[in-house]
């Protein structure tokens, strides 16, 4: 198996997390998504929807979307359970994966897409207005996500699971987009200290510039 997207950047980030998790290697094929590599005939052969990441299997077999390929690896090696170890547990980390992607995270990657300068080869059409509505909605987001964690140790419960991932995943992403976490929110960085610090989340992180 290989998986296609650079380890560090983007989403493929949150699968290299997953995967140290699981204390599994897979190796990475780095794709330049700035030079387009990703709308070119050999990736699209890959994904046609032009996305990283990729997972290859050895069969040639290739599954996209990242919760899906988590979800395939989970299959493959159950423990630690990062999607939950019961039926309740299981449909809580959904609830809380669905709402932190489609709410907070969709939010921050629009913030991204149209106010980042560096972005707009992969956005060349950016509305900074939009840019600044969906910063409200992620200020928001990160509001409700501090009233969880004022109850909970991790985003879906007391055990750490993909739902932080993408969590981490989407603050990180607000980081440099300028979204600040709001100063109320004490829980959210209570919480973000916590997981930056797991040894999953610091050996993923891009290598130092020289």
């Amino acid at each position: 198996m290989k998986i296609h997207g650079t380890p560090w950047g983007g989403n493929p980030r949150r699968v290299a997390i997953f995967l140290a998790e699981k204390g599994m290697d897979i190796p990475f094929v780095d794709v330049d998504l700035m030079g387009g590599e990703h709308r070119g005939e050999a990736f699209r052969a890959l994904n046609p929807w032009e996305l990283v990441p990729v997972l290859e299997l050895d069969d040639g077999t290739c599954i996209s979307e990242t919760i899906a390929i988590c979800r395939y690896i989970e299959e493959l090696h159950p423990e630690p359970a990062l999607f939950g170890r019961d039926p309740l547990e299981r449909a809580l980390v959904e609830m809380w994966q669905r709402r932190i992607e489609l709410v907070l995270y969709a939010a921050v990657r629009e913030v991204v897409r149209h106010s980042v300068p560096a972005i707009r080869v992969l956005e060349p059409v950016q509305l900074p207005e939009w840019a600044e509505v969906n910063r409200g909605r992620a200020a928001r987001a990160i509001e409700r996500l501090d009233g969880q964690l004022a109850a909970s140790e991790f985003v879906a419960g007391s055990r750490y699971s993909v739902a932080d991932i993408t969590a981490l995943f989407a603050l990180e992403g607000s980081a440099r987009a300028g979204i600040e976490i709001p100063g109320s929110c004490k829980h959210v960085e209570r919480w973000l200290a916590q997981v930056r610090a797991r040894p999953s989340s610091t050996s993923t992180l891009p290598p130092a510039r020289g």
